[in-house]
């Protein structure tokens, strides 16, 4: 039978694995080297594998060390949310979020309250820009997690697609757009993928158009569409009630639906920022 992996040594793993260094490991669990060397040596036998070399800078994880961190990482994640919940604390700390606006409009109110409930010491800034925007701002570590779209077509195999949302056509219910020519459009920043499909699909059919607006506010945006000047296109959740969705509309050809996912600004993102992300992974397909 094999030997059950213990959270104290798994904690201790996940140090060392983080500042590939056993004496900066033991300044910051408060052991000594000898202790946490001795930890490491307990953790190898009861999984059979050598889970760290030494370098000249300090120690790397081998191949079995990076499979077993990710595997430490959901542990003690599970674990801590687990005894912060039965202790009635919850996590605490501050994380910056970044998200589009249509997905903050629908999602978030229900993704917050719920986290905060969860866990009331915890504080969620929240930053809305759109996906190109929020890949910028990732990079900058400006936030620390993001939830962005891609286009279904491109997904790759590091990127997992919580949910799928589909584009469509917007406008005023008064307006018909075969009586434009060309198509006036109200569209978001030029990299986006609203904006991408929008133009791609009308130049595949051949229609005229022309980019009448652009905004990287939904709310502008919206505002256009409402005065009749414009037609947009934008995820079919996020449509709000008063404006037509206009799929199907001979004079409008079928858009593409696109993915969310999750994105981090670090490598090994913080416990609080990793229970977030799990938050939305586990609530945002129900919403």
């Amino acid at each position: 039978m094999s030997r059950p992996l213990e959270i104290d040594l798994l904690r201790s793993f996940a140090v060392i694995a983080e500042v590939r260094s056993l004496s900066r490991a033991a300044e910051r669990v408060g052991r000594t080297q000898s202790a946490l060397s001795q930890q490491i040596k307990r953790l190898e036998e009861i999984v059979d594998q050598p889970l760290f070399q030494r370098t000249g800078r300090g120690v790397a994880l081998t191949h079995p060390g990076e499979r077993l961190l990710v595997h430490a990482q959901r542990i003690l994640r599970l674990h801590d949310e687990a005894m912060a919940d039965l202790c009635g604390t919850g996590l605490s700390g501050t994380i910056r979020f970044g998200c589009p606006d249509d997905y903050a409009a629908v999602f978030l109110p229900s993704l917050l309250r719920q986290f905060s409930s969860q866990h009331p010491h915890a504080l969620v800034e929240v930053v809305c820009v759109p996906t190109p925007r929020l890949v910028e701002q990732l990079d900058k570590r400006a936030v620390d997690l993001a939830m962005v779209s891609l286009p279904l077509t491109a997904r790759g195999t590091d990127d997992e697609i919580i949910r799928r949302e589909q584009l469509v056509w917007i406008g005023s219910p008064e307006l018909d757009a075969a009586h434009f020519d060309p198509l006036p459009l109200a569209l978001s920043d030029p990299d986006t993928l609203d904006h991408i499909a929008a133009c791609e699909a009308l130049e595949r059919t051949g229609r005229a158009y022309r980019v009448a607006y652009a905004s990287s506010s939904l709310a502008g945006l919206t505002a256009l569409v409402r005065s009749g000047q414009a037609f947009a296109v934008m995820t079919q959740t996020a449509v709000p009630q008063d404006l037509a969705i206009l799929n199907g509309d001979p004079a409008l050809p079928p858009l593409p639906a696109v993915g969310i996912t999750i994105k981090f600004g670090r490598k090994r993102p913080s416990l609080l920022t990793a229970a977030f992300a799990e938050h939305i992974r586990l609530t945002l397909p129900l919403l």
